[in-house]
């Protein structure tokens, strides 16, 4: 088993730290609001989904829960996947879609 080498970065609006990484043929943005309250997830995954430009490129959040507002607001502009964690938090991968994350509104990050 190899060990993936985490990079920290810098990205604009997120309060949270952001990591990056690369898996096979991409580059994985990653960070963790699970133990964040409500409006940070949404505020930070909206500022990571604005590094998604080519299919080689994924979004990681590690969540607490699913967030039900966030995947209403970009669930149709990314491919989701969604798989429960053994410690009971959720992990959300983003994968840009050609054509359609384009069209997603990253500048409306609350959750109302």
């Amino acid at each position: 088993m190899f060990e993936i080498f985490k990079e920290s970065i810098e990205v604009e609006g997120a309060n949270v730290p952001f990591f990056t990484y690369v898996a096979g043929e991409d580059q994985v943005f990653e960070f963790d609001t699970s133990k964040c309250g409500s409006p940070d997830p949404m505020v930070n995954a909206m500022a990571g989904l604005k590094l998604l430009d080519t299919a080689h490129k994924k979004i990681v959040m590690i969540n607490n829960k699913k967030p039900g507002g966030l995947l209403d607001k970009v669930g149709k502009n990314y491919h989701i996947e969604i798989d429960k964690l053994e410690d009971g938090r959720v992990k959300l991968t983003f994968s840009y879609i050609s054509g359609e994350s384009e069209k997603a509104d990253l500048s409306d990050n609350t959750c109302g």
